[in-house]
């Protein structure tokens, strides 16, 4: 992944780089206008939609930077934070927050704003709001139920309508080009000597609209790029033209039980597989999850040598192509996948036997190997092996 990562600075410096960022945000609504009361509640009467547009706006150029930049594997879509959801209490809040928003002619961002510029309406509106806060917390033990209530979790819009991502985005973009023209023809009816939209240029912005929609058919038809790299992976071409190093299930058993450090286990069958029967000291990583930053610690070292095992051995080449492609180093494939170092080790079958002038020595080796492993194995079930911390992800917020 690029550069576009949170855990480049630290949750200390974190806190000073939103400070910033919350003045630059201040200032821009400032010089929005955005510290006016009259402007902010116009979009209730009709006559100035600047809010809607600027929401609009900011709502497009997010949603397309991020896409583009995920697509282009620049950013970790999945270290967003999305915040959850709680149906009713989101509803019942946005009722409240619409009333307040309608009264005192503010939000909450952009009553700080006006307050910071000296407006008194806007200190006044800002008190309100903390004594609402205060007032709150005193009666949360009354209304926790209902508060906690129809949880959703961190769900996506797209999901929830069952549609693409590249669908919604070109819906968005779509919906934001048909609301400035509506807007606009509203705000010239209603308020036809003051609208802001009088000073709009009629050709500019209809060339501005096409140029969106045809963004909007960008986005729509945008590859992912997890996807993509999955399936460049995945093509026998692909394989034939980078060979994985692969190892035999004798000499992972003589690794596993010689506790050689310099060895990572990366077993990335299914988590039900992987707690069924799992090697000791593997960790499970799906395929799909070897994008996630979290195991950057587990991977990245270049002298640690990455055993990856899959139900199969073309699975195992799959995932240790994709590692490759994700920049890391020293990867190897078991031979055969788990089921082949099932047979051969953990309980043996006929067909693997040894054969030749060593296989007396071989057959007495995967004993060992297989009482050793099932020693570790039951030893890291009693202990309680530990799970790699996940990725704290950085909440926020309008």
């Amino acid at each position: 992944m690029g550069p576009f990562v949170p855990n480049l600075i630290s949750d200390q410096l974190n806190l000073v780089v939103a400070l910033l960022l919350g003045l630059a945000f201040g200032f821009v609504l400032e010089q929005a206008g955005f510290s006016s009361s009259r402007r902010l509640v116009g979009v209730f009467y009709g006559t100035d939609f600047t809010v809607l547009r600027v929401f609009f706006t900011a709502a497009v150029t997010a949603m397309s930077g991020v896409l583009l930049l995920g697509s282009a594997g620049l950013l970790d879509t999945e270290a967003i934070f999305v915040n959850p959801t709680w149906l009713w209490p989101a509803v019942v809040g946005g009722i409240v927050m619409g009333i307040g928003f309608v009264i005192g002619g503010y939000c909450p961002g952009t009553s700080v704003c006006a307050a910071a510029i000296g407006k008194v309406d806007a200190m006044f509106f800002v008190a309100g709001g903390l004594l609402g806060v205060l007032g709150f917390a005193e009666a949360y033990p009354f209304v926790k139920h209902f508060n906690d209530s129809s949880a959703l979790g961190p769900v996506k819009v797209f999901d929830s309508l069952g549609i693409s991502q590249g669908a919604f985005a070109f819906l968005l973009v779509a919906a934001a080009v048909a609301a400035f023209a509506a807007t606009t023809w509203i705000e010239k009816r209603v308020a036809p000597a003051s609208a802001p939209s009088l000073r709009f240029a009629r050709g500019r912005h209809v060339v501005a609209g096409a140029a969106l929609i045809a963004l909007g058919g960008v986005l729509l038809v945008l590859p992912d790029y997890k996807s993509r790299l999955l399936a460049r992976v995945s093509g026998g071409a692909y394989a034939g033209a980078h060979p994985v190093p692969v190892m035999t299930a004798d000499e992972l058993a003589f690794r596993i039980v010689d506790h050689e450090p310099n060895i990572r286990i990366v077993d990335v069958r299914s988590p039900a597989a992987f707690a069924a029967r799992a090697l000791p000291g593997a960790t499970n990583v799906p395929t799909r999850s070897l994008f996630g930053k979290e195991w950057s610690p587990l991977l990245a070292p270049r002298h640690v040598r990455k055993i990856v095992v899959g139900d199969t051995e073309a699975e195992a080449r799959k995932a240790g192509l994709l590692l490759e492609e994700l920049g890391y180093e020293n990867v190897t494939i078991l031979e055969g996948g788990f089921p082949n170092f099932e047979s051969t080790i953990l309980t043996p079958a006929a067909s693997a036997a040894p054969v030749g002038r060593w296989a007396a020595d071989v057959l007495r080796f995967r004993e060992d190997a297989r009482a050793e492993i099932g020693r570790l194995t039951d030893a890291a079930r009693h202990s309680g092996a530990k799970k790699p911390k996940a990725e704290k992800k950085i909440q926020g917020g309008c």
